[in-house]
């Protein structure tokens, strides 16, 4: 009977806006239909992509039948409902552009209807759609708000274009949607209006019939498609699409580079870059190189051009036209590697066996003064670096440090050095065919290509984990970052370590997200300035904020964290890194700063098969001013650089790495319990009290001969029950978990007297709360 009230109540409802729709039917038009089949059944098409960074990081790639009502209602945060997520196939090579998909359409999609004819009657509505191409990086299978980034509609890769300027950002402009009617009584738009937007006061209307019609949007007046079997390809839009200027000559080439540099590039006030001095002195060389039809010479050009520019995101493919040269240039070496130190001074850290530099007595630790016969420091900043361009001064100035002592094969070298008597000696060394000390000396020596994107290992009591990649399968980094912080949890690992050192960059989004396992409230972490054409000036979006999204509670680390920075820690690397500064979570450790690249790059296509690569957004922090480019994520403890930490002499480091135990002993100061003074306990005593975090509280009791006693501990903490000897140096039992109960121990029987410490903690000592101890040779007394 209930149900069958629920039925006439909403056969009533409908009834009544089938009243009210069928009241508007003489005012509005049915659609005109082309290709009535019914509507489609069975979605095909093409996915053509340009953007280098398309395939970057993807494992499970997807085709989804996208839901449009955070489009309807302009709600930047819509997540669609997973019920609503239809799934298609890909059906080619997904890494091979152009891709297929195939989708197959359900009977009745379950999405929210939209009352789109803004007529102020309440109507049925209609189900709007865009097909539309995601990656699934978090979770199940559906996606979910990280994997939306926040939320809203697709933008890129989809069946509708939108708008990519300051005023109309992310409203259609042509393309193709789909749309369901539940009947054939709700009324669509026929076209965009006066106003030049969808779903608006000013829309033409017309009814569209019950079930798909495919609306195609490229014409004044809509075409509502209804074949059966529908061919729509996706949309790579212009804020994804790269520039390609490989059809044309060299010059030509370079005036649009320089173009678009001088529009686009991000930081050119901030790092006062003069587009009229660069482009007056290397168009001529594009003209030689073109004059002389000189790939070599266009290539030399080409990656001289992109040292001018200080960042180190800038660059090029260039490279590989100009290998010759560039090994021509430093194929010769004397058998050392150098570094300064703290104090300034610069020794060698690598001595070759054999070399010309060990046979004239120079070993690791000895002091270079002079390089053919010019001061070493001044030698250092004249030496040209072929991993050039760079943000900051430190990593330019390490990596002059390995260009200074390269050489043309056969050139014949002077160094000065101290030594050992304390006195300057130069000698006269002839460079030979060596690549081991610049190896040595490379930011990547200790890495060997084949890490996952994240490890983790012990280090004492405490995790430490590689983040090796942003741009690896994000899926994986994911998986394995989730598995690492509940193993954390597990084990009650107090601290972790994060070693950052070895990361090149990557996905910023990722790596947002990935620092959010850290914190207990969402997070705004910072905005980007970008270039909008019809401004013709950066600007910044104050809805599009930077922001971590928490994954689910139980995988959110509470424990203390250390952060291990270094130069060869770039671009996302950095975010990540810097998100962790936030709220104080985490001390960074270091020698140095890491690499300072604050924004996001595009690349695009030049002739010669070449790929230039230029940051096109200004990073800033939650204040709006530049946090990392130029300056890096600074160490709150510095490690020094000294023969110590350089491994030159016989200090001992317990991990082989001074910084990881700089970090360790940080952690080791961050998590050390704070043991209260002993209260003495009583049998059948009860006792409430407050612990906090990082807290133990001990108790002293006596178990007499003979009287069996039980110890509980209750209350909502997740509590950690430890029982030592008088001393409190011998622990003679501990639990976590008793069944019905935080934590306790049970029929405690002794033939003697024994006095002990009862101590009360918490789970990695990580919670704040109240707790009751029982010590009772009774019943528990939680049990009913």
């Amino acid at each position: 009977m209930q149900k069958f009230v629920r039925l006439l109540v909403l056969m009533s409802t409908l009834f009544a806006l089938n009243l009210v729709v069928t009241a508007q039917d003489d005012d509005i038009e049915p659609a005109t239909i082309v290709n009535d089949e019914g509507g489609p059944v069975v979605i095909t098409g093409d996915v053509e992509y340009t953007n280098a960074f398309f395939t970057a990081g993807v494992s499970e790639p997807v085709i989804i039948l996208e839901d449009q009502t955070g489009f309807v209602n302009r709600d930047e945060d819509y997540l669609f409902p997973e019920e609503s997520q239809v799934l298609g196939q890909i059906t080619s090579d997904f890494f091979t552009s152009p891709f297929t998909y195939s989708l197959s359409l359900p009977f009745e999609p379950q999405a929210p209807l939209n009352d789109v004819d803004n007529d102020e009657e309440e109507d049925l509505g209609v189900m709007v759609f865009q097909i539309a191409y995601w990656t699934n990086t978090f979770g199940d299978g559906f996606l979910q708000e990280r994997d939306l980034f926040g939320g809203g509609w697709s933008t890129a890769y989809t069946s509708a274009r939108v708008s990519v300027s300051q005023e109309t950002f992310g409203e259609y402009v042509s393309g193709v949607i789909l749309v369901y009617a539940p009947d054939d009584q709700q009324a669509f738009p026929s076209g965009f209006g006066d106003d030049g937007m969808l779903f608006t006061e000013d829309d033409p209307l017309v009814l569209l019939p019950q079930g798909y019609t495919v609306v195609n949007m490229d014409e004044e007046v809509f075409i509502f498609d209804r074949s059966r079997e529908v061919t729509i390809d996706l949309f790579e839009g212009e804020g994804a699409e790269a520039d390609d200027f490989s059809d044309l000559s060299y010059t030509e080439a370079f005036d649009a580079m320089i173009e678009k540099f001088r529009n686009e590039y991000s930081f050119t006030e901030y790092k006062d870059v003069d587009w009229d001095e660069i482009e007056e002195e290397y168009r001529p060389r594009f003209e030689e190189a073109e004059e002389e039809d000189d790939p070599v010479l266009y290539g030399l050009a080409l990656v001289e051009f992109t040292w001018e520019i200080p960042d180190g995101h800038v660059g090029s493919t260039g490279f590989n036209l100009v290998a010759d040269a560039f090994f021509e240039a430093t194929d010769g070496g004397l058998g050392i590697a150098i570094r300064e130190l703290s104090d300034e001074r610069v020794i060698v850290n690598f001595v070759l066996e054999d070399s010309p530099a060990e046979d004239a007595g120079i070993e690791l630790g000895t002091e270079i003064v002079a390089i053919n016969g010019t001061a070493i420091s001044k030698a250092i900043d004249e030496a040209v670096a072929w991993s050039a361009p760079f943000s900051t001064d430190h990593v330019r100035r390490l990596q002059q440090m390995r260009y200074a002592v390269r050489f043309e094969l056969g050139e014949e070298v002077d160094v000065t050095f101290i030594n050992d008597d304390g006195d300057e000696e130069t000698v006269t060394l002839e460079t030979i065919a060596e690549r081991d000390s610049f190896n040595f000396s490379s930011f990547s020596a200790s890495t060997t290509g084949l890490e996952l994107p994240v490890e983790w290992e012990y280090v004492g009591d405490y995790f430490l984990v590689d983040i090796n990649s942003f741009f690896d399968d994000s899926r994986l980094s994911v998986l394995l970052w989730e598995r690492m912080i509940r193993d954390a949890q597990n084990n009650g690992v107090p601290g972790i370590i994060i070693d950052m050192r070895n990361n090149g960059g990557g996905s910023g989004w990722l790596a947002d997200q990935m620092a959010a396992y850290f914190f207990q409230e969402p997070l705004v972490t910072g905005n980007s300035f970008f270039y909008d054409e019809d401004a013709d000036e950066f600007i910044i979006e104050e809805d599009s904020q930077d922001r971590l999204y928490l994954p689910p509670e139980d995988l959110r680390y509470n424990g203390e964290v250390a952060i291990l920075v270094g130069p060869n820690c770039g671009s996302a690397c950095e975010f990540f890194s810097y998100n962790m500064t936030l709220e104080d979570r985490a001390t960074i450790v270091g020698q140095y700063p890491t690499a300072g690249l604050g924004g996001a790059v595009q690349q695009f296509f030049m002739p010669e098969g070449i790929s230039v690569q230029l940051t096109i957004t200004r990073g800033v922090d939650p204040d709006g001013e530049i946090h990392i480019e130029g300056i890096g994520v600074v160490p709150d403890v510095v490690v020094p650089v000294d023969e110590d930490t350089l491994g030159l002499t016989d200090a001992e480091y317990i991990n082989d790495d001074p910084i990881i135990d700089t970090a360790v002993a940080v952690l080791d100061e961050a998590t050390a319990i704070d043991v209260s003074e002993l209260t003495e306990i009583g049998y059948d005593e009860e006792i409430t009290d407050t612990i906090e975090a990082g807290e133990r509280v001990q108790y002293l009791f006596t178990i007499l001969e003979g009287e069996e006693v039980a110890i509980y501990i209750g209350g909502d903490l997740d509590t950690y029950l430890r029982v030592y000897d008088e001393t409190g140096e011998t622990l003679l039992a501990e639990n976590d978990d008793l069944v019905g109960l935080n934590s306790g121990l049970e029929e405690i029987l002794l033939d003697d007297d024994l006095t002990v410490i009862i101590e009360v903690g918490t789970f990695g000592d990580s919670e704040s709360g109240e707790y009751t101890l029982y010590v009772t040779t009774g019943d528990n007394p939680l049990e009913e």
